[in-house]
């Protein structure tokens, strides 16, 4: 052991002065492993040689699924999943996790990784230093069952991306994308490069998966059925791929395999044999076949010893006595192996050559440390941008969904409300049915366009956070925060065409003159420049319709009720996996929102009075004030409309002195009277649209604060489950 120890010891004199010690003859393993600071463990990644130790590791957790009740309480039932697991992998080795369904393999690798749920004891060493989770997060590497990539990037996009959010700015932008190119020839993508993720096939998916992983340079790479449903000669691939890049970059290479199949024997320097939890074999894959052949058990000749191996390793569930023989076998042989396996488990194969390896062995890109704050926010931004490409379809939907759903539903209210206002000469009393209905619509459409956006477009964004968030790479916060700004602008822009449609497709820009009963209006355009500044000289003119501040207020209004539509949605898919009910539930709530705070479908003065101060807690009530005040707030184009009998073609005044049958309002403030009058409130007060304007703006400022909060929230398991199976 002492010859063992002494040949695995990192000669870096980083690693020494951090020990402060003089040579290594004057280091213990102790001593090593007390080393927690950071100089400590970046010294233990700046090495020739790479050992990941367990011993003597158990865990307990969930072995049953359990209802969504006994989750929240935690009454699911426990168990002990790993019992006594001690076994080595060293750098430059492939080693195989086989066992059957419900054996401890992903669990196995959980531990390791320091995600495990449940409580866990035993010694994970990694070179000595104790394995935590922001090691592994630092130095090594996960690539789950299933990981969802971003759609509308290009393979080199994503394996670009995925180094530059992970990889601290010591490394520069050269040996990133030269890095990328390596990975990428590594995994036979190169050809793909340009390709775009959704157009891969099932094995080339796989393969990138594994090289947003390996783009960073883990000194260890866990992978849980990386050839799960592959067909064998793609499987085939991908182990001979995994196991040149343990040998070439002299890394840690450890899979889960539940079938393993003959041809990949040759590659596989170490297995591990698990069967509920217990090991019955960990060693070299070339002393397996002695071993069981020393203990009674030869593998038949034209069979696949790790099949075979495999089979004499799980239990046998197709009748009582089958099971009962075949536990006993099993136990015997976990009780053999801890007994006779020591030298099996710690060989550690052929001396290493140190004077060459340390000559040709690269620091790797991990001990360099994460980039800082505002890199990873710009990377972040900066993808988002990317999924935006015209040329491929996830781009061109999602484009779409965010730059042309909402104007495409206001172009439909447009053809519906078509001419409604463009004759000023012949308006009447049912304009003010007309107009209101058009405040609903427009509100409901920013609304209901903004749900329907980030419920199909968030998706994806969301559960990639959460499988880079348990890489450590950036926080719940970074991600929102990200998403917005790089949503703002599109936000912006689909709104204002939204409102450009509405306002200028369906009104003219009038010209008003005098006030009250006396006043009238006229279209703008009948008027040249010089006549213009003419009659602004020598009348009483005002301006209704205008870009300043009448479109500009419009617009304002539409985008604060579409950036709080999308927040709370964001709220409920922190929660909900389903796209579907997510959107279904904030639907559901812009519903209640709009009946009760818009004031276009019920008159607020005639709620009950706990009602109507509820009002002033839901969005509608601002956004929905600012619509009515520039629709209908001293508007002299609405003074003493009249009312027609569609039958007969007769017409009738509406005037303070002569109010008929159909008459309903005098004006427009009087509707406003009807809608908002309210004991000690003055309708100018509620009127101000500026004030309303900024109240508007707070209520998705406010969402989006308890957003980061709770995203910064630990969630329970289960939940956070959900986004990653």
């Amino acid at each position: 052991q002492a010859s063992t120890s002494a040949r695995r010891l990192p000669s870096v004199p980083y690693l020494r002065s951090a020990l402060s010690v003089g040579s290594w003859e004057e280091v213990t393993w102790s001593q090593l492993s007390r080393c927690y600071d950071e100089k400590c463990r970046l010294g233990a990644m700046m090495t020739a040689e790479y050992v990941l130790e367990l011993g003597n590791v158990f865990h307990s957790g969930q072995v049953e699924p359990g209802t969504c009740l006994q989750k929240l309480v935690g009454s699911v039932r426990t168990g002990v999943i790993l019992k006594d697991v001690s076994l080595e992998v060293h750098g430059g080795e492939l080693t195989a996790v086989l066992g059957s369904k419900g054996s401890g393999k992903r669990a196995l690798l959980e531990v390791i990784s320091r995600r495990a749920q449940g409580p866990t004891r035993g010694q994970i060493l990694l070179n000595g230093v104790p394995m935590s989770m922001r090691l592994f997060q630092e130095s090594c590497g996960y690539v789950t069952q299933k990981c969802d990539l971003l759609g509308g990037l290009s393979v080199e996009s994503t394996l670009l991306y995925a180094a530059n959010i992970s990889l601290g700015r010591k490394v520069s932008s050269y040996v990133k994308q030269t890095r990328v190119k390596q990975v990428l020839a590594d995994l036979a993508l190169t050809q793909l490069a340009n390709h775009s993720v959704e157009t891969l096939t099932k094995a080339e998916y796989r393969r990138l998966v594994i090289g947003v992983q390996l783009v960073r340079d883990p000194v260890v790479l866990l992978l849980d059925e990386p050839t799960w449903d592959l067909d064998p000669l793609n499987t085939y691939f991908i182990i001979s791929i995994l196991s040149n890049h343990a040998k070439k970059y002299n890394r840690i290479v450890m899979i889960t395999m539940e079938k393993p199949r003959s041809d990949i024997f040759p590659f596989l320097d170490r297995v591990t044999y698990l069967c509920l939890g217990d090991v019955v074999y960990t060693g070299a894959t070339r002393m397996m076949l002695d071993y069981f052949r020393s203990i009674g058990f030869p593998c038949p000749e034209l069979e696949n010893p790790l099949m075979y191996y495999l089979c004499l390793s799980t239990v046998d569930r197709r009748s009582r006595e089958r099971f009962i023989e075949s536990n006993n076998q099993i136990s015997a042989l976990v009780e053999k192996f801890k007994v006779e396996g020591g030298p099996y488990r710690k060989y550690a194969g052929p001396a290493v050559d140190m004077e060459n390896m340390e000559n040709h062995q690269k620091i790797p890109l991990t001990a360099y440390g994460r980039p800082g704050f505002f890199t990873v926010f710009g990377q972040l931004v900066k993808r988002s941008w990317g999924q935006l490409n015209l040329f491929r379809w996830e781009g061109f939907k999602t484009l779409f969904l965010k730059l042309l759903l909402m104007p495409s539903f206001f172009f439909l209210l447009w053809i519906f409300y078509f001419n409604a206002f463009q004759d000023t000469k012949n308006q009447y009393q049912r304009t003010f049915v007309t107009r209101n209905g058009l405040i609903f619509n427009s509100l409901a459409g920013a609304y209901f366009m903004a749900i329907i956006t980030t419920s199909s477009t968030f998706v994806s964004a969301r559960t990639r956070y959460y499988q880079e968030a348990r890489e450590g790479i950036y926080s719940g916060p970074t991600f929102l925060l990200s998403q917005l700004v790089s949503g703002l602008p599109l936000s912006a822009f689909t709104t204002c065409l939204s409102a450009f449609i509405i306002f200028r497709g369906l009104k003219e820009e009038l010209v008003c003159f005098g006030e009250g009963e006396e006043g009238s209006c006229l279209p703008l355009s009948d008027y040249s420049p010089s006549k213009l500044a003419k009659l602004e000289r020598t009348n009483n003119v005002h301006y209704e319709n205008s870009y300043y501040p009448d479109f500009l207020l419009y617009w304002l209004a539409l985008w604060g009720s579409y950036l709080f539509a999308e927040q709370q949605t964001i709220s409920f898919m922190l929660v909900v996996k389903s796209s579907y009910t997510a959107a279904t539930a904030s639907i559901y709530m812009a519903i209640l929102y709009l009946i009760l705070g818009s004031g276009t479908v019920r008159s607020l003065s005639s709620l009950p009075e706990l009602m109507y101060h509820l009002t002033y807690i839901v969005q509608p009530r601002y956004g929905g004030a600012v619509l009515n005040g520039l629709e209908f707030y001293n508007k002299t184009s609405l003074v003493n409309l009249g009312w027609k009998n569609e039958s007969t073609g007769q017409e009738f005044s509406c005037r303070k002195d002569d109010f008929r049958f159909g008459c309903r309002y005098v004006n427009g403030t009087h509707l406003l009277v009807e809608k908002y009058s309210y004991p000690g409130v003055t309708l100018e007060h509620m009127m101000d649209v500026w004030t309303n304007t900024a109240i508007n703006f707070a209520f998705p400022g406010v969402v989006m604060i308890a957003n980061m909060i709770l995203y910064l929230v630990p969630l329970p398991a289960f939940v956070k489950a959900k986004f990653r199976e």
